[in-house]
């Protein structure tokens, strides 16, 4: 059943010197930004651009917050954690299986995710995501954009389901 094979991905030998991969690390998939040249490479533990420049950034999985991919524009857009400036990649139709695998990398980082009991427009979610390199649990807390981290309602919200989630996984 060859439609099971999966190809190895394909990365010249200079790539490859430039991620500079630690042992374990393991290269998954990649695929190459048609707009700015950008090689995007999936890890077990990463999800890694390197820039037409050289210029090599690796994020860890559970820095993702969310993810889509257009099919039709072949286009696979993140936003992260810890900034609102999303990133944007454009593929082409490549062989690649970089959609496939951002989507299994992020649920892997996943242990448990609760929204926040927030009234009005208001929106959040505490999520225990687990560093797929060290194994550490962290507990992330992400807003919506017409949520106020200083409004007392979502902070007395945030800490308890804080709380909750922590006790849910045994931290």
């Amino acid at each position: 059943m060859s439609f099971l094979k999966r190809s190895k991905p394909q990365l010249s030998d200079e790539v490859l010197a430039q991620l500079r991969l630690p042992k374990g690390e393991r290269v998954l998939a990649s695929a190459v930004d048609q707009l700015t040249g950008a090689r995007v490479v999936a890890t077990n533990w990463h999800l890694i651009q390197v820039a037409a420049d050289g210029t090599v950034t690796p994020r860890p999985w559970h820095e993702v917050d969310a993810g889509q991919w257009n099919s039709e524009a072949w286009t696979l857009s993140v936003t992260w954690i810890e900034t609102r400036r999303p990133s944007q990649w454009t593929f082409g139709e490549q062989d690649t299986r970089l959609p496939e695998t951002f989507h299994e990398r992020v649920r892997a980082s996943i242990v448990l995710a609760e929204d926040l009991p927030l009234t009005g427009r208001a929106k959040g979610r505490v999520v225990v995501r687990r560093d797929l390199q060290t194994g550490q649990l962290l507990t992330q807390t992400v807003l919506g954009r017409a949520t106020r981290a200083d409004d007392p309602e979502v902070q007395d919200a945030v800490a308890r389901t804080t709380a909750f989630v922590r006790d849910a996984v045994g931290l």
